[in-house]
């Protein structure tokens, strides 16, 4: 009763494939005078290109932060103060 009954796959035409042998041949040597490439990431361009925009854009991200923590402080505050305040209307009407 509970397990699914799936209809019968009439669109699927299963394909063969044919195996194509690898090819042999001499393996391509490696040249002694290759030199390794260092890569620096994007990050890093930009911390040395421009330092004062990065500090810039972390003082500014820490400012929006800030202020939405004071803001969720803020409105947490007034919600406690209203609880307070309907609570003594409440029992003021018994």
């Amino acid at each position: 009763m509970f397990k699914p009954k799936y209809p019968v796959p009439d669109t699927y035409i299963p394909t063969t494939h044919a195996v194509v042998p690898a090819q042999q041949g001499e393996a391509p040597s490696l040249s002694s005078t290759a030199v390794p490439v260092t890569r620096t990431s994007a990050v890093v361009e930009l911390v040395k290109s421009k330092p004062l925009a990065v500090v810039g854009g972390v003082v500014v991200t820490g400012a929006v932060l800030t202020s939405m923590f004071l803001a969720i402080a803020i409105t947490a505050g007034s919600l406690a103060l209203l609880a307070v305040v309907i609570r003594s209307l409440m029992s003021n009407q018994r």
